[in-house]
């Protein structure tokens, strides 16, 4: 019986390791720094990555930018070839 006591402990801590990482480096809004390409200067950006293909991120979207605090973004996105 402690057996599979342990067993079903291991396969448990397993799937919340699995699910910790796919949480934290998954899909989602993510904050990045990147070398913004149009100011030449560093800036913490929040991009939004999807899952392309099988276990490969992509970022489709930057949503906010330390260079333009508190604004729309007006500029190309061109950083996200960057990320």
């Amino acid at each position: 019986m402690e057996v599979m006591g342990v067993v079903v402990s291991l396969m448990l801590g397993t799937w919340a390791v699995a699910a910790y990482a796919i949480w934290k480096w998954g899909p989602g809004i993510r904050q990045r720094s990147v070398r913004c390409p149009e100011k030449g200067v560093l800036a913490d950006v929040m991009a939004e990555q999807h899952e392309g293909d099988f276990g490969c991120l992509r970022v489709v979207d930057v949503k906010a930018c330390s260079l333009v605090p508190g604004q729309m973004l007006t500029c190309d996105r061109e950083c996200m070839a960057k990320l």
